[in-house]
Parts: C-alpha cells; sequence; structure tokens
C-alpha cells in the first residue's frame, strides 16, 4: 500500500485523466438521510468526502417516491440526524414535506454538496493498490473508504403475482402513488398491510375509492399513541427496565384494550410480540393512523392472500372471487447493494449486512454502512456517529503521521 505522501502526488495523474478523481477521504454511495447524517458526522471531525447521488436531488425516496398525505410513524425527537434538530415549530408528527425541509435545511447547514447523477455501476476494493474503486457512468472515485448509505429501502420490492400480467387496469407500486384522488368510486385491490398499506387504504377511502386490503400473513397492529404519549417512545423508555418480552406483553395488553381483538376483523396478531419480532427479522409493526376503525366500519374490506389475478380482478385463497379496477402495491422496498458491491461477503443476497445491530456499521478493508439496522432513522443517526467517529480517528492519525515525516525531512535538511 502507498503512504500518504504517494497518494498526494498521484493526485494530479488522476485528475488529468478526467475521469479517475483521487478522493482523500471517505466516497458515500448515496445522498438520502444516512448519506447526509454521515457527511454531517464527517465534517464535525474535520475529514473531507466526496458524496454521490445517482438521481438530481437530496433524499430521493422522500421527494419522489412517497404518497401526499404521509407523516413521520414517530414523534420528530427520534427522527433526528446528528447534529441538528427539527425546528421548534415543527409539529410531533412532521409531515413529507416538512421533512423534505428539514434535510434540504441539513444539507445547507453542513455544506453538505452532492455529486449529483452519479449513479453507481459497481464499487470494488482493489487488493493491489488497497483501495476502494467507485465507477458511475462517466467517473471513478478512488478512497481508502468506502461508505454504503444507499439504505434497506433503495429500489421498489415487486412481487410475483400469478397472472397479474393479464390485469386490463392500473397497477401500482406505492413508490408511484400520490393521492387517492386519482382512484375515485374505483374498487381498489392493495397489497400488503404494512404502515403503507394500512395509510394507502385509509387515504383511498377519504376519496371515495373502495379498498381491498390483501393481508396475508400474520401481522401486529399498536395504537400511535397510549396515554396520550408515543408508542415508540413508552416501548423505549421501558426497555430500559424491563425484558424486551415483558414490554411486549404491556402493549399488546394496551393494543387489545384500545384496539380490541384485531383476530375478529381478519387482522391475525404473530406469535412472537412485537419489539421481538422487529428485532429478529425487521418487520415493523402497523402503527395505527385511522385505518382500524375504517376495517370495522367495513369502508376498507380485509381479504386472504391472492391465489390469482384475472383480466378484471382477483381470485382469493378462500375461493372468492372479486373483480377490481386498480391494483396498488404496498409491498415495500429493498437494498440494491448486491447490484453494484463487488466481491464483498459482508452483505447477505437481500443486501443487508450479514452483522447484524449494533455491530453492522463497520467491515473490513476500509467498508462502512448506514441505513441499514432495520431501526429507522434512530439507528442512522447512531451508525453516521460511529463511522464518523471511526473514520475521524484514522484521518487524524494519517495526518499526525505525514507532519512527523515532514518534520523528519526538514531536520534532515538543516542538517545537511
Amino acid at each position: 500500500m502507498g503512504s500518504f505522501n504517494d497518494e498526494e502526488n498521484r493526485q494530479f495523474t488522476y485528475e488529468e485523466e478526467a475521469k479517475c478523481v483521487w478522493v482523500h477521504g471517505p466516497i458515500i454511495v448515496g445522498a438520502g438521510p444516512s448519506g447526509l447524517a454521515t457527511s454531517a458526522c464527517l465534517t464535525h471531525q474535520g475529514v473531507p468526502y466526496v458524496i454521490l447521488e445517482k438521481t438530481d436531488c437530496l433524499a430521493s425516496l422522500w421527494q419522489r417516491r412517497t404518497y401526499d398525505r404521509l407523516k413521520l410513524h414517530l414523534p420528530k425527537q427520534f427522527c433526528e440526524l446528528p447534529l441538528l434538530g427539527f425546528p421548534h415549530d415543527f409539529p410531533k408528527y412532521p409531515t413529507k414535506n416538512q421533512f423534505i425541509s428539514y434535510m434540504e435545511s441539513y444539507a445547507s447547514h453542513f455544506q453538505i454538496l452532492p455529486r449529483f447523477k452519479q449513479s453507481v455501476q459497481t464499487a470494488e476494493f482493489d487488493h493491489r493498490l488497497g483501495f476502494w474503486r467507485v465507477k458511475t457512468q462517466d467517473c471513478e472515485y478512488i478512497s481508502r473508504w468506502l461508505v454504503v448509505a444507499t439504505g434497506e429501502n433503495a429500489e421498489p420490492s415487486i412481487p410475483e403475482v400469478s397472472g397479474i400480467d393479464k390485469f386490463k387496469g392500473p397497477v401500482v407500486h406505492t413508490s408511484l402513488y400520490k393521492s387517492g384522488s386519482e382512484f375515485k368510486n374505483h374498487r381498489v385491490l392493495v397489497i400488503g398491510c404494512g404502515n403503507s398499506g394500512m395509510e394507502v387504504s385509509l387515504d383511498l377511502c377519504r376519496h371515495n375509492a373502495i379498498p381491498h386490503l390483501v393481508v396475508r400473513n400474520t401481522v401486529h397492529v399498536l395504537p400511535r399513541e397510549m396515554f396520550g404519549f408515543s408508542t415508540f417512545g413508552i416501548a423505549m423508555s421501558l426497555l430500559k427496565w424491563f425484558s424486551v418480552r415483558l414490554v411486549d406483553k404491556f402493549l399488546l395488553l394496551v393494543a387489545n384494550f384500545t384496539l380490541g381483538k384485531t383476530e375478529r376483523i381478519g387482522l391475525r396478531r404473530p406469535k412472537t410480540g412485537p419489539i421481538e419480532l422487529k428485532n429478529f427479522t425487521g418487520k415493523t409493526p402497523v402503527l395505527d393512523v385511522g385505518a382500524l376503525s375504517q376495517i370495522k366500519s367495513g369502508k376498507i374490506k380485509v381479504m386472504e392472500g391472492v391465489k390469482e389475478i384475472t383480466r378484471s380482478g382477483a381470485k382469493f385463497m378462500d375461493g372468492q372471487e372479486k373483480e377490481f379496477d386498480s391494483i396498488i402495491l404496498a409491498t415495500g422496498y429493498k437494498s440494491n447493494v448486491p447490484t453494484w458491491l463487488k466481491g464483498s461477503e459482508v452483505f447477505t443476497k437481500d443486501g443487508m449486512p450479514k452483522t447484524p445491530f449494533p455491530n453492522g456499521w463497520k467491515a473490513d478493508k476500509g467498508l462502512y454502512t448506514v441505513g441499514f439496522t432495520r431501526r429507522g432513522l434512530l439507528g442512522t443517526a447512531s451508525d453516521a456517529v460511529k463511522i464518523a467517529g471511526d473514520i475521524g480517528e484514522q484521518w487524524r492519525t494519517m495526518k499526525d503521521c505525514n507532519n512527523i515525516s515532514c518534520n523528519s525531512h526538514v531536520i534532515l535538511l538543516k542538517e545537511a
């Protein structure tokens, strides 16, 4: 591996080639919340960096792939990025547009300037040189460090549903859904019963559509608040004193009291408690914001798993067959890391770090991951601070070594 001085001397060679850039600090892939948080923390550590973003804007998932009525599911104090909180006048649960404005202000405050329209084709560690080589469509970036910040929600997850290509009406993933106003008076099949599926069904109701929600598996539904406080906040406080299983029992006791037995309306609960299930599988409980009352009133119809999509509707596992005008896939997102990170055994085939939280943020050879904790923005903030601290320590050591080397040369010259 070359010395720090050697890297400095090589910089002009790379820049002369125009399509090859030496990056003094880390290369960060992704300018969403994970990339922004890491950039801010690196700035705080005095470490330079380059952040690459394939689209032409910050936080493209939030700006381009979210529905209009979206709000943060958790109170803002659990969704802040490091070193700069939300404005005090923001509500408890900021809207989509408020969260976007917060991220834009965050980037401005820390002078984060991503290189937009840089779609990473491959990133691979060069064992001969001892550096990471990151290639986009028109440039190659080289650095000691690579931070994978594309997160666990990089691309829409599109399931294989038998017969869906035969359907005559529109089939839309929630990444393209904006408002129920486009589906007025439509009979809509919503496939997926997570937070997105529930909220989209509620939005469809409010625009006089007729949603049918497919509930194939078990699902935990909890009230967003208990006793006037955030359910998530209560759970986090209780976990400081009690075991996960005991806290789960408490949450389910209160949920059954406030929401009723969800099994009676077709929403079977898993045998594993909501927090334990989240920690083990990453499956998030649904925080109810009004969909449950619409299910109880019959305005949202709960359906069993889809057996087959037909030209005009769907056949279900329980033998029913219904006609629909539109289908919405509320099937979530997935990591895209396996498509571009080459030669690394750090990630699973699903694009998630093999090492679980809280130790998945750091791998070997200068590779780091942020936004893969399955613990939302709170997990992202935690990893960003750790990554920047670790790289910052290495950066200062390198600078100190470089200064010692320079001083030694001066002393030798004076003696000569």
